[in-house]
């Protein structure tokens, strides 16, 4: 496996853990929620960057964790917001970086400010 194969696996890992610390799942929840389909070792191997993770189980895992994409487990989408310009591609990365409580209270104040931008419009 050459260096860059292995550089990439070891951020593929990153985000995996992030993703899956994100929600407070141990390796053996994450594993049982997958059905089966994927080893507490296997995920173990996919963290550490010592195996490539594959498109379906990129596809099971985002299924699983919810509000990740496939594109994004992978690194397919390196700044993890494809078509974003860059206010939205951090407010995405801000997103996916911070906890539950975090995030519910990011999407509280987007949605209070495009009300706020939707109720405003045309009215001076």
């Amino acid at each position: 496996m050459s260096v860059t194969a292995r550089a990439l696996n070891r951020v593929i890992g990153r985000r995996l853990r992030a993703a899956r610390s994100a929600r407070s799942l141990s390796l053996t929840r994450l594993a049982a929620l997958t059905g089966g389909s994927i080893s507490v070792s296997r995920l173990s191997h996919y963290e550490l960057g010592q195996r490539r993770l594959s498109i379906e189980a990129a596809r099971t895992l985002a299924t699983v964790l919810g509000d990740v994409s496939v594109a994004h487990l992978l690194c397919v989408d390196e700044d993890g917001a494809a078509g974003a310009d860059p206010d939205e591609a951090r407010l995405l990365a801000a997103f996916r970086a911070t906890d539950a409580e975090g995030r519910r209270r990011l999407l509280a104040v987007a949605v209070s400010g495009a009300d706020c931008g939707a109720s405003g419009s045309g009215s001076d």
